[in-house]
């Protein structure tokens, strides 16, 4: 069958479709059906089966005989240090650390806490959890007291399980003292701790709280899996919002495991045993769904990268990992290649290593440009989908499903709509829009098995955050269009269209034409407050290394770009070249923290940016232009 043929039947007849498509999955006690509608608009899936997720992911393949084969790769460049672990390792490693957590009391449904770096013990940390049924919720390694602090007063959980540090280019972030400092900010306090002490920082212990990895799980009697239901929470993420508390994205069993499964052959046209590799972190959905649990359960080889796309130790080592790890797929961020093409315009690093193992690159987790994309067929030979998802879903809303049927790329788009998906482009009223109108991208419900029912006791925010703006379906919070050909084209958060006299004008769009600038590497386009128009757009771009132009020549270059090729309407007048971007460690650029910048209004830090110092930079850049005056 082909795209169209799944799809159409994955509308016509979910109940059928999805449990064809989980009997892929090894269940305790199997589905009756699939979806349960009885709490509408809260909807579940495969809620009365019995199922254990580390059983899929790791004990089913070592007894079908895949106990030989590397389920992970730990490559870390900012250590020097490459460690492979078979599924037959994997499996004695994360059965003991459960029977040691079990010891301690840790039991079906408590919370767990993760606070860890890429290192193979955080992926082990949250199977073991799910090896005992208890929820885990993983944060960001690193991440500032207070807003760990917020997530253990919210998640409540048993036991928190850390590393003594990460490692950065040049610099080592000490995690215990951050945990230490947000035990005692927390008004809820964990059972245990357990560290795991690594080469370049022994941390200080607590005594009676703090146990080391190694001596805690030391004579532990490996822990059997536990079956748990359907809709039993995998485990709790939070999306950091700019603004408000942290919410907590549930994640049921059931539904994570067949539609994780189902993606990897569909979508990322991987086979069980090859090598997939998504440059992420475990904080991140992506670190959830595409380094930990989707590649495990699906029989693949998931590879743990320690590093950064440049500066470990330099714009070659993606090239570098793929080559010798002898990679397939391979999923990472725009941001990603951005920064590299920065650094190597011309992709001259690319030429010491074979990539010729490797299918297709995916990007996600942000715009895509073109120019990027573009960039990265050129350079690295290879087929580039775009896809775009949320924390939220879990997986792909909108791809190129190039396992069941590679369709023709449009660069610009993540192409269409994946099984159970029906997304529709809906004006302020609710109402459709005709093809190639901009409009807010909604999913009629129910969402597909795998997304969030809810959020973590957080039903109401859950109700007024996502389906009380167009009932009966799920608001995603971005804006696009489709065309005629039904591709969809995701334009902006919803928050970044912009009003400029009454036009409404994505900023998208402008940051595809100045991505086309030669000198450009990467761009953001804002709407500022403007007494006139409402809103006025303003250029911030980023120079290709080795471009020594007068800043302000190219700055007019960019506003005659956006006015020749979008047109007067846009009322675009000003661009400044600034070194860079505010972004989330995850790559995300803060636009909305710029917006209050250029309207000199007073912000909350973000939890997540990679560096406080660039909003700075970004205020004096946008005081040369006349704004972010106070």
């Amino acid at each position: 069958m082909g795209y169209k043929e799944v799809y159409d039947r994955s509308l016509a007849d979910p109940e059928g479709f999805w449990m064809e498509v989980a009997e892929a999955i090894d269940w305790v006690k199997k589905p009756s059906r699939a979806l349960f509608a009885e709490n509408a608009p809260l909807y579940e899936w495969f809620k009365d089966a019995e199922v254990n997720t580390c059983w899929n992911a790791v004990d089913r393949h070592v007894l079908a005989g895949r106990g030989p084969q590397y389920a992970i790769i730990h490559d870390s460049p900012v250590t020097g240090r490459t460690h492979k672990i078979t599924y037959s390792e994997l499996r004695n490693r994360v059965a003991t650390l459960a029977g040691a957590l079990r010891a301690k009391g840790v039991e079906k449904g408590d919370r767990v806490i993760i606070y860890m770096p890429m290192v193979p013990e955080a992926i082990e940390a949250m199977l073991a959890c799910a090896r005992l049924g208890a929820v885990h919720s993983v944060v960001f390694g690193g991440f500032a007291a207070h807003e760990l602090a917020v997530r253990i007063d919210d998640a409540r959980p048993k036991a928190i399980l850390a590393a003594s540090c990460g490692i950065e280019p040049g610099r080592v972030v000490h995690y215990k003292p951050l945990l230490d400092a947000a035990i005692d900010l927390a008004t809820h306090k964990p059972d245990f701790c357990v560290i795991l002490q690594r080469e370049e920082e022994v941390a200080q212990l607590v005594e009676g709280r703090d146990f080391g990895w190694h001596s805690f799980q030391y004579g532990a009697t490996p822990a059997e899996c536990v079956p748990v239901s359907g809709d039993h929470p995998a485990y709790i993420l939070y999306t950091s919002g700019t603004t408000g508390a942290p919410k907590g994205v549930v994640r049921p069993t059931a539904g994570h495991l067949v539609a994780l499964n189902w993606t990897m052959k569909n979508i990322y046209n991987v086979d069980p045993g090859d090598v997939f590799w998504a440059a992420s972190d475990v904080g991140w959905v992506v670190g959830h769904s595409y380094i930990c649990y989707g590649p495990l359960i699906h029989g693949n080889t998931t590879l743990v990268f320690e590093g950064k796309p440049v500066g470990t130790p330099d714009a070659g080592t993606f090239w570098r990992v793929i080559s010798e790890h002898k990679v397939r797929s391979f999923f990472t961020a725009p941001t990603a290649l951005r920064a590299i093409k920065r650094d190597d315009p011309k992709g001259e690093l690319i030429k010491g290593h074979d990539i010729s193992c490797l299918r297709a690159l995916y990007l996600a987790g942000e715009r895509a440009d073109p120019d990027t994309i573009e960039w990265a067929q050129r350079v690295m030979g290879v087929p580039v989908y775009d896809h775009w998802w949320q924390t939220e879903t879990g997986w792909t809303i909108a791809g190129n499903p190039a396992g069941l049927e590679a369709l023709p790329v449009k660069i610009g788009s993540p192409t269409v709509a994946m099984p159970g998906y029906d997304v529709h482009i809906l004006d302020e009223g609710g109402h459709e829009v005709a093809p190639g109108t901009l409009g807010a991208i909604a999913v009629k419900l129910p969402l597909p098995p795998g997304t969030l029912p809810t959020l973590w006791n957080a039903e109401e925010r859950y109700r007024k955050s996502y389906l009380s703006t167009f009932p009966g379906y799920y608001e995603t919070g971005d804006a696009g269009m489709k065309d005629e050909d039904g591709y969809l084209w995701i334009m902006a958060r919803t928050d970044d269209v912009i009003n400029v006299a009454g036009h409404r004008l994505s900023t998208g769009a402008m940051e595809e034409v100045l991505a086309g600038h030669p000198d450009v590497a990467e761009c953001a386009v804002i709407g500022v407050s403007d007494t006139l128009k409402g809103q006025a757009p303003v250029g911030l771009v980023c120079l290709t290394k080795g471009v020594n132009r007068p800043h302000d020549e190219i700055a007019r270059e960019c506003v005659t770009r956006v006015r020749d090729q979008i047109g007067p309407v846009a009322a675009f007048k000003l661009a400044v070249v600034v070194d860079r971007l505010p972004k989330t460690r995850s790559g995300k650029i803060l636009r909305a923290i710029m917006v209050r910048i250029a309207d000199g209004q007073a912000f909350k830090m973000p939890a997540t940016i990679d560096d406080p110092a660039i909003l700075d930079e970004i205020k004096i850049a946008l005081q040369e232009i006349g704004l972010a005056q106070e």
